[in-house]
């Protein structure tokens, strides 16, 4: 049987550590498992791709980006729509933005989605919270030896004026910017000679659920590929609020036919 691992975003930021931005609670320990996994299971996977969340210091999505009518700093995790800034009780701290964000939280808005959430800052390119979770590294450098090859890294969220929650997609995606499109390349590589397709990482509320949706989509619409796709449910945690959204990941991907395994149970699997 040929196994795929994909992680999510197993970075530094994300982690319940010291020094982290995002914390995830559970996260480190939900990495450890899965690089123990990973360790005690080299020769079962037979490809590993690790998306990792990558910005700028100021973009859309996080504070640094927005002010309140007063001019005051926006507080992170606040919600806004797209009558909040065309009321003018939120505004980029660059005025010349405001139309190229007011198009965005109405392409949201036409996708079903009210608005968006600001963020802390977070796994900014280049940092210490951008890295690899220590474990996790350790593992995949262990597996690219074992292999004599490389684990695919993928950067996701490098587009200033959209969220990217899923690797695949953008969550506004705009024509002329090739890297908020859909990436068939990538779910065609993954999905291409996959038996098994085992997906973890951070976090399960937000960038795996949108992974997770994206990459389903894909297999609905191409017959040729039909891996089994596995959620990681013991090596994944929520952001703190944001719980429900997990359940709801869960409760789809079973009614889609997913299972939902922890790492042990697919060990009993891969024999």
């Amino acid at each position: 049987m040929r196994t795929k691992l994909l992680i999510i975003d197993p970075q530094n930021d994300f982690c319940d550590i010291d020094g982290a931005t995002l914390p995830v609670a559970g996260a480190n320990a939900d990495l450890q498992r899965l690089a123990a996994f990973i360790a005690a299971h080299t020769d079962r996977i037979d490809d590993i791709t690790v998306t990792l969340d990558s910005h700028a210091s100021v973009a859309v999505e996080r504070t640094t980006f927005w002010v309140d009518r007063n001019g005051e700093a926006v507080a992170p995790f606040t919600f806004l729509t797209v009558d909040n800034v065309r009321e003018g009780e939120y505004r980029p701290r660059n005025a010349a933005l405001t139309a190229p964000v007011l198009a965005m939280l109405e392409q949201l808005a036409a996708a079903g989605k009210p608005g968006m959430v600001v963020w802390p800052v977070h796994c900014v390119t280049g940092t210490w919270g951008h890295n690899i979770q220590s474990d996790v590294a350790q593992a995949l450098a262990g597996w690219e030896m074992a292999h004599q090859r490389s684990v695919s890294k993928v950067l996701k969220g490098e587009y200033p004026l959209s969220e990217h929650f899923g690797v695949f997609e953008a969550d506004a995606p705009v024509a002329s910017v090739p890297g908020t499109q859909f990436n068939r390349a990538l779910a065609a590589s993954l999905a291409s000679g996959a038996d098994l397709i085992a997906i973890a990482g951070q976090a399960s509320s937000h960038c795996v659920a949108s992974s997770y949706d994206q990459f389903m989509r894909f297999l609905a619409r191409s017959p040729a590929f039909a891996p089994q796709v596995v959620l990681l449910r013991d090596c994944m945690s929520p952001v703190p609020g944001f719980e429900p959204l997990a359940d709801a990941l869960f409760e789809r991907a079973r009614a889609a036919g997913t299972r939902v395994l922890t790492v042990g149970e697919l060990a009993k699997n891969l024999g």
